[in-house]
């Protein structure tokens, strides 16, 4: 009998042994997260007891510490992107009004010639028009990347469509003086997005090459195992790589002077739209040719 009290006691002691240890150790990890949470220390979760479920606790406890920095870094990328932003809306909007208010003045003044007038009155109409464009880019792009904006996804032919788009801006190839390479093959090649959708981003991808090339642009459309790529291209100088790693940014434009070539949205919006419908958009700088590519899951 005085055996089972003594061995009683020691498993007593050894159960109140443990209990004390883990609860100094949950004390311990309390104080560690007081002093996180309190900014005394970046540092995370560590253990000086031995036991498996407090060192998985532990570990859980330092996932959601990395979590969590991972969001604060996030959420500074965002502000950060966002001052951006409205520092190049600002700009982007100031440019125009400031030109469009000179110009008023100096139609206002007096000894103004009629030919003069009209001179100043038709730059004013074309700084008004580009703002009317900004906002009306600006507008849509908010839009689309809305959480209530859905598109009307269905089966399409992407050959017809890549065809009617190219015939549309035969004119704006024509002013550049580009004869644009366009191999479009016969097989039909179906898509799932929506038409109008579809139209905006090659239209916007074309104009874009159109605008920056230095006299070549090629549109290629093909098909692997699973996929459909329209590839898009144009020779092009002064773009670098980092300049394509910003290039689907809101408002980032590789002509940092805005020289009115463009608002800096097309490429935003054709980003958007491609991510509504499911679509990868990516651009790569090759041996001074500028590739941008549209890749839609290929549909029988």
């Amino acid at each position: 009998m005085i055996y089972l009290v003594i061995i009683s006691s020691i498993l007593a002691f050894i159960f109140l042994s443990d209990l004390l240890f883990i609860k100094k150790e949950l004390k311990n990890i309390l104080n560690q997260l007081k002093n996180y949470n309190i900014r005394k220390t970046e540092k995370k979760i560590d253990i000086t007891l031995l036991d498996k479920d407090i060192e998985k606790m532990a570990i859980e406890i330092n996932n959601l510490i990395d979590l969590h920095a991972l969001s604060n870094i996030e959420k500074k990328s965002a502000e950060r992107e966002l001052k951006q932003a409205i520092a190049n809306i600002s700009h982007d909007l100031r440019t125009p009004l400031t030109s469009i208010l000179g110009y008023i003045q100096l139609i206002e003044k007096p000894e103004v010639t009629d030919e003069e007038r009209k001179e100043y009155l038709a730059i004013a109409k074309d700084r008004a028009k580009r703002l009317q464009i900004l906002l009306n880019d600006f507008f849509e792009l908010s839009v689309i990347e809305s959480v209530d904006h859905s598109l009307k996804l269905e089966k399409l032919g992407l050959n017809s469509i890549v065809e009617e788009i190219a015939i549309n801006l035969y004119d704006q190839f024509n002013e550049q003086q580009i004869v644009p390479s366009i191999k479009i093959p016969q097989e039909q090649m179906n898509i799932i997005g929506d038409e109008s959708a579809i139209k905006r981003v090659i239209e916007n991808l074309v104009i874009n090459a159109i605008r920056y090339s230095d006299g070549s642009v090629s549109i290629t459309l093909e098909k692997n195992n699973t996929k459909v790529n329209l590839t898009i291209s144009n020779d092009v100088k002064d773009i670098t790589e980092k300049d394509v790693e910003l290039f689907f940014n809101r408002f980032y434009t590789a002509d940092q002077t805005r020289s009115g070539k463009g608002t800096g949205l097309g490429l935003s919006i054709a980003k958007a739209l491609m991510d509504k419908m499911n679509g990868k958009l990516s651009a790569e700088l090759k041996d001074s040719w500028l590739y941008v590519k549209c890749s839609w899951i290929l549909t029988e």
